[in-house]
């Protein structure tokens, strides 16, 4: 057993863990980053790399209508009960973190067009969000480039990520390269079991390897950072989260819950144990999830044939629509031949046609009659659902759910996605809950301080991103938030550490 001591102890390795990592090692603390996997960056890799962040410079040089002050407005139209001095810390301290990222030669932020998730008042037109500046693999030192998660589509398919490095790569990529840089570790292989304490201080952790269990130390804290538990289907069921795990975003082996339930064993609170980040996804034909957005054309309906929602939502808004009723999970998307029998949208992974066919997850036919037939609904319903939705199409105006009403439903395309449903071939794919991640977990303060019931802080216990209970409740308000307020309450978290 080997028995390794370092100020920081970092657990995961997705966007905040890595944020909380990078700043450590720069301020000159030894940190060590423990991944579970062979990869770094977990589901932080395969997103879009969006970071709400507000009232930065990087939105200022935009020209973007974003100020923390809107932002504060944003939320608080939003959030019920909030936890208003978590929020404050968060956006006080958001501005403060892209700036001293963007002073690191290795780092630069640019504003990305978004639109935030709901029209509430201090929203931004085109959304405040931002994201790491692109990167080629080969700007980066080997031991980095090796280890950043190729993207979700490679990913699963075992094969190995791109030349250039955008979005969730780009800011794992970054945060990689300073964490080297300044002497941090990486430890892959680093399956974190349980937290080491010493006169009710966590002072380290066990950790099983393919060589054994191994114990590490830390002198300031242990951040736990890994995500959620969303991986784990028992630990789900036992919380009440909707969905399956083998229909989550996660990469596969990942977000099982270990360092959640050992700072619960030390007696940690917790809290949305039952929430998620959720969204819409394609089955695929292998049993797994998928994420979907940016519909161009089809309609939504349930197990009767019925729609049940503006189909352009935001992914989860949508996704909690659909957990509302046992007959939406699954669903069927219903859509004709307009793009050559593709599915209308964005989907990682789409999955190929042919494949979904004979596997069942898609079913196709000539007539509505017959699909309505392979779906196993009622054929009168499917084509009431149909025409009714042809009607507002012609009409120009979704008279049921609002769809191409706000901003966000007709940003993929630029123009109207309520388009008829006419030329055959018609398609149906199955569509299921998956999710981006749970976003429950430990109870943490402005410090990211773990909390006991009793609103005590654990002293040497820190959590960030989906493994401690989301500031912002079960809402999710803008593209980034997750990511952002991961980074923020690592942040803030390694500030607490290095001053103790």
């Amino acid at each position: 057993m080997t028995d390794d001591t370092f100020d920081l102890i970092v657990v995961g390795s997705g966007g905040g863990a890595l944020t909380g990592a990078a700043l450590a090692a720069k301020a000159g603390l030894s940190v060590v980053v423990l991944e579970k996997t062979d990869r770094c960056g977990g589901t932080s890799a395969y997103s879009g790399g969006a970071c709400w962040l507000p009232g930065s410079a990087v939105q200022q040089r935009a020209g973007n209508a974003d100020s923390t002050e809107s932002a504060r407005r944003y939320l608080a139209g939003l959030l019920d009960d909030p936890d208003k001095e978590r929020i404050e810390a968060f956006l006080t301290h958001a501005p403060e973190l892209v700036a001293e990222l963007e002073d690191d030669p290795g780092f630069e932020f640019e504003w990305l067009a978004f639109p935030e998730y709901f029209d509430a008042p201090g929203r931004v037109p085109m959304g405040r969000s931002i994201q790491p500046v692109k990167i080629r693999r080969d700007a980066v030192v080997p031991e980095v480039a090796a280890l950043v998660r190729p993207p979700l589509e490679q990913d699963r398919q075992g094969l190995a990520g791109r030349r250039t490095l955008t979005g969730g790569q780009a800011l794992v990529a970054r945060l990689l390269a300073m964490v080297f840089r300044d002497g941090g570790t990486v430890r892959t292989g680093h399956r974190v079991t349980g937290l080491l304490t010493s006169r009710d201080r966590v002072t380290g952790v066990r950790a099983g390897t393919a060589d054994g269990p191994v114990e590490l130390r830390a002198r300031r804290g242990v951040l736990l950072a890994s995500g959620g538990f969303e991986g784990d289907q028992p630990l789900r069921s036992r919380n009440g989260v909707p969905g399956e795990a083998a229909w989550t975003m996660a990469p596969s082996g990942t977000n099982t819950g270990e360092p959640i339930l050992a700072a619960q064993e030390l007696g940690a609170a917790t809290a949305l144990l039952d929430q998620g980040w959720f969204c819409p996804g394609p089955l695929q034909t292998d049993g797994r999830g998928s994420f979907a957005l940016g519909v161009r054309s089809g309609l939504m309906v349930d197990a009767t044939g019925r729609r049940y929602a503006n189909e352009c939502l935001p992914y989860d808004r949508f996704g909690r629509t659909m957990a509302q009723a046992p007959e939406r999970v699954p669903s069927w998307f219903v859509f004709d031949d307009r793009e050559g029998g593709r599915l209308p949208m964005i989907a990682m992974p789409e999955g190929d046609a042919a494949a979904h066919l004979e596997a069942g997850t898609w079913v196709r036919a000539d007539t509505l009659d017959d699909l309505a037939a392979a779906m196993g609904v009622d054929a009168a319903v499917l084509g009431e659902t149909v025409a009714r939705f042809n009607g507002f199409a012609a009409e120009g105006a979704d008279a049921d759910f609002g769809r191409d009403a706000d901003e966000y439903d007709t940003f993929f395309t630029g123009g109207p996605t309520l388009l008829p449903i006419g030329s055959p071939p018609f398609t149906a794919a199955t569509f299921v809950l998956s999710d981006l991640g749970t976003k429950g977990g430990l109870v943490t303060d402005v410090h990211a301080r773990v909390l006991r019931a009793d609103g005590s802080a654990i002293d040497g216990l820190y959590a960030s991103g989906n493994t401690s209970a989301s500031v912002v409740g079960p809402v999710y308000p803008a593209p980034g938030v997750p990511l952002g307020t991961a980074m923020v309450f690592a942040s803030l978290a390694v500030r607490h550490a290095a001053a103790g």
